[in-house]
């Protein structure tokens, strides 16, 4: 990750396509083109795993599984597992929104027929390469199929619940459930091998066109999983299996009780103790998924805040260390290089920044929040930037640029016009260039600032649970016109990358020297012509952007 670069970050499940949700199909295919033709290196998601409450990606029932609704009905016909006739009937998904009821209704019908017609027509070769994908990944999935086999039982996914003996997983009980419920099991293996398979399709094709793939790993996982039923002792659980603790942030100037997340906090000296043997499987399942893969709340791998369970909010909280510097020594000892982003945004403390530096791992700057601290001082933050990070305008949990803007303070609408040159019209796109003309070496843009759009494209308002995760992209939406536009923006700014032309890199390879070159304090080698380079393009930009407009207002 050492050259200068960028990309899009859109989660699969905003395709747009025929059906009720996007998925890994000719629509991702199609968005990889995209991404060629535009220019851009990186297609970062959200994570893939399957969702929880409120759809949320955030909230899984695995650490290691695939979410089944990104299955292609269009792949499982190619792959001979439906037939056409199978899916003609269904609704038709509505543009720019993903109907979760629907595609439930209609996904779990089709997967269903694709598993009988399996066990009926699959065939030797196909049998073979089922059964080696269960060995292959048996670290995970037939405890994960368990799960859900006794789950959809039980008529609920919190294992608290169930019935004692699988509560506290008797030896005896595991065995008479897993005859009882065989062919309920073998169901979810098999939609895992399909999602394997087409997964491996995709990132493939991505590696054919130079594209590299972005995951996103949630530090904690939800309390109704496979992964805490199975695993309770590196959970701080009681006797019951109930949580004593749970994960949150403390009161701060834009919460003032706090956050409660409800997450289950790890025991991090039995995690040690087992050689961080669950963690490293969980970040060897996603390395092979993902080239580079984005540490959510990195700061939480320094310290964890935790919140007593029976809290209603989090100011009673406090810290506990986590895994620190001895996690990630004993993930590079068993996976070699850690091709992380740290998402270290909120409060750091000096300890944080001492591991993230430590594992010369790039930072993450959000120019939302950047320029929201510095509207008042006329300071341009992207020239502030460090080379070792990865900027975004906003993300996943941040309203849009076009709708954060809106609800700016009239003066700070003002101020921020003053320092990107743009008007009401083009703040947007001149976000996006402030962030391309940057120091910093990645830059991922999210496909709604690209498109322009308003709140009503946000995919997610922290801190609640309905109306979320809907955001589609609408049919024709990304055009040849954007694409070019964004390719000579890309170009232009030294970070053009399709097609296997990618810019050479800035700094060296071995040795980033001395800790001021880590930090980006200093240019490093050609970035002198590439600020010269940059900010003629930033005046010629500027130029244009005031002309689409009606001038600075």
């Amino acid at each position: 990750m050492n050259s200068r670069s960028s990309g899009i970050l859109l989660h699969p499940t905003s395709l747009s396509n025929p059906y009720p949700i996007g998925d890994l199909g000719p629509s991702a295919t199609a968005f990889v083109d995209f991404l060629v033709l535009s220019g851009q290196s990186w297609w970062q998601m959200l994570p893939i795993g399957p969702t929880g409450i409120g759809n949320s990606p955030y909230q899984s029932s695995s650490a290691f599984a695939g979410n089944q609704f990104l299955l292609s009905p269009d792949l499982l016909i190619e792959h001979g597992f439906l037939n056409r006739g199978d899916i003609e009937s269904h609704v038709p998904g509505a543009p720019g929104k993903v109907d979760y009821f629907a595609m439930e209704q209609l996904k779990l019908k089709w997967f269903k027929k694709a598993y009988e017609q399996f066990e009926k027509k699959g065939g030797m070769v196909k049998r073979l390469e089922f059964e080696a994908f269960v060995r292959a990944e048996s670290f995970w999935l037939n405890d994960f199929s368990l799960y859900l086999a006794v789950r959809d039982n039980e008529g609920t996914g919190d294992w608290t619940k169930w019935a004692r003996e699988l509560r506290t997983r008797k030896p005896e009980a595991l065995v008479r459930a897993r005859k009882h419920f065989t062919d309920d099991i073998r169901y979810h293996q098999f939609i895992q091998w399909q999602f394997s398979i087409q997964w491996k399709e995709l990132r493939a094709y991505c590696e054919s066109k130079a594209v590299q793939l972005i995951g996103d790993i949630p530090l904690f996982v939800s309390h109704e999983s496979a992964d805490v039923w199975v695993h309770p002792e590196i959970f701080k659980l009681d006797a019951d299996g109930n949580m004593t603790v749970v994960a949150g942030v403390p009161p701060d100037y834009f919460t003032k009780t706090g956050q409660r997340w409800g997450e289950p906090v790890y025991r991090w000296d039995v995690l040690q103790g087992q050689n961080y043997n669950w963690w490293i499987e969980r970040l060897r399942t996603a390395l092979g998924r993902f080239g580079v893969i984005r540490l959510d709340h990195f700061i939480g791998y320094v310290r964890t805040y935790e919140v007593p369970s029976g809290d209603l909010t989090a100011e009673n909280g406090q810290y506990q260390p986590g895994g620190g510097s001895a996690f990630f020594e004993a993930v590079s000892k068993a996976l070699g290089s850690l091709p992380f982003i740290a998402e270290d945004l909120g409060v750091l403390t000096p300890e944080v920044i001492a591991l993230r530096e430590q594992l010369n791992l790039p930072g993450s700057r959000v120019l939302q929040f950047e320029f929201e601290s510095e509207l008042e001082k006329n300071i341009f933050p992207s020239k502030e930037l460090p080379v070792n990070s990865v900027v975004y305008t906003g993300t996943h949990d941040n309203d849009t640029t076009e709708g954060w803007y809106r609800k700016l303070p009239t003066t700070q609408r003002k101020s921020l016009r003053k320092h990107l040159g743009a008007n009401d019209q083009t703040v947007v796109r001149a976000m996006i260039l402030a962030a391309m003309a940057s120091r910093a070496d990645r830059v991922i843009v999210p496909a709604q600032d690209l498109l322009d759009l308003g709140t009503e494209a946000r995919m997610n308002i922290p801190g609640t649970v309905e109306g979320n995760w809907q955001w589609r992209l609408k049919d024709d939406a990304l055009t040849t016109e954007l694409a070019q536009r964004l390719r000579n923006l890309t170009g232009t700014c030294g970070r053009l990358g399709s097609e296997g032309h990618h810019s050479p890199p800035l700094r060296p390879d071995d040795n980033p020297s001395e800790k001021n070159a880590k930090l980006g304090h200093e240019p490093y080698e050609g970035q002198n012509h590439l600020n010269d380079q940059t900010d003629k393009y930033r005046h010629h930009a500027e130029g244009e952007l005031k002309a689409e407009g009606k001038g600075n207002k």
